[in-house]
């Protein structure tokens, strides 16, 4: 029989993100409660994830999320002397997990890919050395904070509804201060959830080129994804677009990288992947050690011809 923590709680910034985390915590839980700040209506997406309950804040006027944490780390202490704490391994979800990790004084291990909780302890693997390696390191605080990436598994039949508890707003002692809001530019594509995709890397020569890639996607009924010379050096596509060690993992049965040439800090991000197949004109790129199909060869005519292939 499985060991499982006597309580793990999950903290996402959206419900989207939430049934993802509900499907890893409740590997690891006996009992799974929710920490969530959003309105009623948000609120009742929740109920049915498979938590057993959700603690509802009432966003503040002028509070930004990390200022929740004292909050949270309230009921965290008040619920029991051992728990573990999951968020996703966003920017805003690291920067919460830091700060409850000094409030409750926890261990605190970012972009955790696997997760075992033994009589002995609580012990998580993550990568490190810029994806080079993995290593495993024992938790051994009573309280622990993880993030990582949403589960592949999201089934969530049968879930009882969870009981919705209001949480009670702790003031921080030293607020952040909001000056002003702005919309951040980008798609809100989530590529952790596309069951096919295709890669752009250096090989493409320019940024409309990339069109040759979304046609070929929109041929599988697919999305866009990237290599991080692409999204961060280039800046031709968004960060949430990025594949790689600090930026998404996919959870595909299909990875299609064209013009990707396959450093390690790439393919960290497509471990999981069923089937990768590559397209690269460089016979001898990396990326040709790691997949089930490699074609060498020109993406310019390749790409043209595979899409047209498929669109009969």
């Amino acid at each position: 029989m499985a060991t499982l923590l006597p309580l793990v709680f999950v903290y996402a910034d959206n419900t989207d993100r939430l049934a993802g985390l509900l499907a890893s915590a409740r590997q690891w839980g006996e009992e799974v409660n929710v920490l969530f700040v959003g309105d009623e209506q948000q609120v009742k997406a929740c109920v049915n994830l498979g938590a057993n309950i959700v603690y509802h804040f009432t966003p503040q006027e002028g509070v930004v999320s990390e200022d929740y944490v004292p909050s949270f780390v309230s009921i965290i202490r008040e619920s029991g002397p051992r728990a573990l704490v999951l968020l996703a391994a966003s920017k805003r979800g690291k920067a919460i997990a830091a700060r409850l990790g000094a409030q409750l004084n926890a261990a605190v291990v970012n972009d955790v890919i696997r997760l075992r909780v033994e009589e002995d302890g609580v012990f998580a693997s993550h990568p490190f050395y810029g994806g080079l390696a993995h290593e495993t390191q024992q938790l051994l605080s009573p309280y622990a904070v993880v993030t990582c990436g949403s589960s592949a598994e999201e089934s969530v039949n049968g879930a009882a509804s969870a009981s919705v508890k209001p949480g009670a707003f702790v003031p921080p002692a030293h607020p952040l201060k909001l000056i002003a809001r702005r919309a951040k530019p980008g798609s809100t594509v989530d590529l952790a959830k596309a069951k096919r995709v295709v890669g752009v890397g250096r090989g493409f020569g320019k940024q409309q080129d990339i069109a040759l890639a979304s046609a070929l996607a929109q041929a599988i009924h697919g999305e866009v994804g990237c290599s991080r010379p692409i999204a961060e050096g280039e800046g031709w596509m968004e960060h949430q677009r990025y594949i790689g060690v600090s930026g998404t993992t996919l959870h595909a049965d299909l990875y299609i990288a064209a013009g990707v040439s396959g450093q390690i800090q790439h393919m960290v991000g497509v471990n999981n992947v069923k089937t990768l197949v590559a397209i690269n004109k460089d016979k001898n790129a990396p990326i040709f050690n790691s997949v089930d199909y490699g074609i060498v060869g020109d993406l310019y005519k390749i790409l043209p011809a595979l899409t047209a292939r498929l669109n009969r």
